[in-house]
């Protein structure tokens, strides 16, 4: 993505039978309206809307970083015994991690501002929607160890933060919410997730009331990111430092569940509609490729500002230009 460009994604905005798991072996960000990205430093300021800054608190985050590491080690090497599918695992543990920074952000800061509450009522009903599946069936599941109560167990634990994220939000913190900027409508979200997951399901659980389930989790994943960019470009353009890194870890557990995807590509597979043509592995790629193109631009401005300021550095958008 070309930096300053708005992709057409995201313009608009301006307006599987038991014990079938994976068989393979092993082997800008784009704001709406938004041309310029700038880095501010580690000790920058919230505008007055935003509530009062927190510069430092990103070393809170620390910990959960150290943690996160950890744990990861130890399920790759000692629960997974360093197989291929155990990337899976590490996908849904860092989106938990993702959850969990901005958990830290909500209660170091002490304010909702900042925060989508449409994004993660979105992120809630997606994980729902994949554990309908993963809880009692192995059709998406790693091969490995990890797929038996890790993987599970993890997205039990990201669910119940972004519950209690959500009851900080609208209950604890709803004095700081700024409910007239998260404004993006998400029912149609849900409701074209819906849809389309009916129609581009695959079969790995041989129950197509479950497939559709898990396909309509990761649709509704992806756009989850949409309301909080909505938000973000509504309020002045400013991304706090542990939000920043929560979208960062967000778009690398999506970077590592593509990769396993694409490695598994053929074993995805569906009741063709036309022919032999399986929709349901294009229609998984096509998910992680289009959230990763979301956060493309705002990757670019991820690592420039981290690699020049440091982990407790902010990401300022200034709009200049109203597609």
């Amino acid at each position: 993505l070309a930096r300053g460009h708005i992709p057409s994604a995201v313009s608009f905005l301006c307006q599987g039978h038991p014990g079938a798991r994976f068989q393979r072996p092993a082997p800008s960000l784009s704001f709406p309206g938004v041309a310029m990205v700038s880095v501010m430093s580690p000790s920058c300021q919230s505008v007055s809307h935003m509530g009062k800054g927190s510069a430092g608190t990103p070393s809170k985050a620390l910990p959960a970083y150290a943690l996160f590491l950890c744990l990861a080690a130890a399920v790759y090497h000692f629960v997974a015994d360093g197989e291929f599918s155990a990337i899976m695992t590490m996908a849904v543990m860092s989106q938990c991690l993702a959850m969990l920074l901005l958990l830290l952000q909500s209660l170091s800061s002490r304010s909702a501002a900042g925060i989508s509450a449409r994004a993660l009522g979105l992120e809630l009903l997606a994980l729902c929607c994949r554990l309908s599946s993963t809880m009692w069936l192995d059709g998406y599941l790693p091969t490995d160890a990890s797929g038996d109560w890790v993987f599970q167990a993890t997205d039990v634990c990201t669910l119940l933060i972004v519950a209690g994220l959500l009851s900080h939000v609208l209950v604890v913190q709803r004095s700081s919410y700024q409910e007239e900027e998260d404004s993006l409508p998400v029912l149609p979200f849900v409701l074209g997730s819906m849809v389309a997951a009916v129609l581009l399901h695959g079969d790995l659980n041989s129950r197509p009331l479950f497939d559709s389930l898990w396909m309509a989790g990761l649709f509704l994943g992806v756009l989850a990111v949409l309301p909080q960019f909505w938000l973000v470009s509504r309020t002045g353009g400013r991304i706090e430092a542990l939000t920043s890194h929560f979208i960062a870890m967000m778009g690398v557990s999506r970077l590592l569940s593509g990769i396993f995807m694409w490695h598994v590509r053929e074993d995805l597979t569906c009741s063709p509609w036309v022919g032999s043509f399986n929709h349901a592995s294009w229609a998984i790629l096509g998910a992680h490729v289009a959230h990763l193109m979301l956060l493309g631009d705002f990757a670019y401005y991820y690592v420039k500002s981290v690699a020049t300021s440091g982990l407790a550095s902010c990401i300022d958008v200034s709009t200049v230009d109203i597609v």
